[in-house]
């Protein structure tokens, strides 16, 4: 059966190479994936509300410091607090992701010893930087400790800082492709990119607006 969509001859085109893609890829797709599956959905969907949620929470604490004034006007206690919902659900997070994958099928392909191996190190890897970057960072400067005026006195240089800028989310990937190869599952390397698009987006807020809280406490001091 063919499809004749009347427009302008590029948005023909690109109809036509979009429907032909997606022709092509869906029953790949479909062969690869079990799409039927809820918790692939609610991995997805956790993955996505994870950083909304510490983005939305931290910025309403910047704003009007409703964390402080429920922890008793104590920074310190409020951002605690911040850290011990975002440190829970990270972990369910990741037990709905081991779910998930376990309901998802393998293949063989991604069932060999190198690929077994590169697993290993990447996991090893990531949870060397996400476990570095706390230590460096300490419990405030990694749960957002800069929205409650709680500041680092200098910028963090060291290691894992001097490898890449942002290692934890880099780490955090890391540890979710390794997972998703340990169990030789596409629909795992799946979720991983989403991880890693998400995490992308949430920097183009979160860096943005960390730098402007310290540009507006240089300020003060001049």
């Amino acid at each position: 059966m063919s499809v004749h969509i009347k427009g302008p001859p590029l948005m023909s085109i690109t109809i036509s190479s979009s429907l032909t893609i997606y022709l092509f890829i869906s029953p790949i797709m479909t062969a690869l994936i079990d799409f039927t599956q809820p918790t692939f959905y609610l991995t997805i969907a956790h993955i996505l509300f994870n950083p909304i949620y510490w983005n939305t929470v931290a910025r309403a604490e910047y704003n009007s410091h409703v964390l402080t004034k429920i922890a008793g006007n104590n920074a310190y206690r409020g951002c605690y607090g911040l850290a011990v919902s975002i440190f829970s659900l990270g972990l369910t997070r990741d037990y709905l992701y081991h779910i998930a994958l376990l309901q998802q099928p393998s293949h063989p392909l991604l069932g060999s010893a190198l690929v077994k191996l590169i697993s290993v190190g990447l996991f090893i890897a990531g949870n060397t930087l996400v476990l570095s970057s706390m230590w460096a960072l300490g419990v405030t400067g990694t749960y957002l400790g800069d929205y409650f005026g709680i500041l680092m006195k200098e910028r963090v240089t060291g290691f894992p800082f001097n490898i890449c800028d942002n290692p934890m989310y880099i780490g955090s990937t890391c540890t979710f492709l390794a997972t998703a190869l340990w169990y030789g599952n596409p629909a795992g390397v799946l979720l991983s990119a989403i991880v890693y698009v998400v995490y992308k987006i949430a920097l183009t807020y979160e860096e943005p607006f960390t730098a402007m809280i310290y540009s507006n406490k240089d300020n003060k001091k001049n």
